[in-house]
């Protein structure tokens, strides 16, 4: 029970995929404008992360050790990853037009988003077992969404604030995430 502890706290605080990995970064910048997209987007891709722990556990300790062609496991985990996003895909722009819409390209970018395969790397590197592979991948995504649904709130915030001309836009988005990162670097005494 500690190990799965730990884990939920390391990968939503201490070890935040985008604030202290830096892993998704384009949709982190790409997406965070708005609150209701950054919603959106959080729960698709806690879908695909949730998701892509399990098959890819699956997919590389039922198939892959088996038969000892572990060397294809990016391009098998990509595979999945891929057919995940399709399925997140098809099924917003039939449910939710209009949040595919406010997504845009960013919503298939999920695919090639390096956060979704670098949580699927760590549980092999870590070896995780299935449920504690699974379990880091829902706090991983706890963690995605919370940095990205902060950092939403802030930037709309900055839209209605006086920003000097020189920072608006691009900069103070990344003065924001840099101040960001250091606050959550205060988290890593946790563990």
């Amino acid at each position: 029970m500690d190990d799965i502890f730990s884990i939920i706290v390391g990968s939503v605080l201490v070890k935040n995929i985008l604030l202290a990995q830096f892993l998704g970064v384009c949709a982190f910048l790409g997406v965070s404008q708005k609150l209701e997209s950054t919603i959106g987007m959080s729960g698709a891709v806690a879908f695909v992360m949730f998701m892509a722990s399990a098959m890819t556990w699956l997919v590389r300790n039922c198939i892959l050790v088996p038969f000892h062609i572990e060397y294809l496991q990016t391009i098998a985990f990509i595979l999945v990853i891929a057919s995940l996003v399709q399925f997140v895909e098809m099924f917003v722009h039939k449910f939710s037009p209009a949040l595919y819409d406010s997504l845009g390209i960013y919503l298939p970018l999920i695919t090639t988003n390096c956060a979704v395969l670098g949580v699927a790397i760590m549980n092999v590197n870590a070896q995780y077992s299935f449920v504690e592979a699974v379990v880091n991948g829902l706090a991983n995504a706890a963690g995605f969404a919370l940095a990205l649904i902060l950092f939403a709130g802030i930037r709309e915030r900055l839209e209605e604030g006086d920003v000097p001309k020189a920072l608006q836009g691009a900069p103070i988005a990344f003065v924001s995430a840099g101040i960001m990162a250091i606050a959550f670097l205060g988290f890593s005494g946790l563990l």
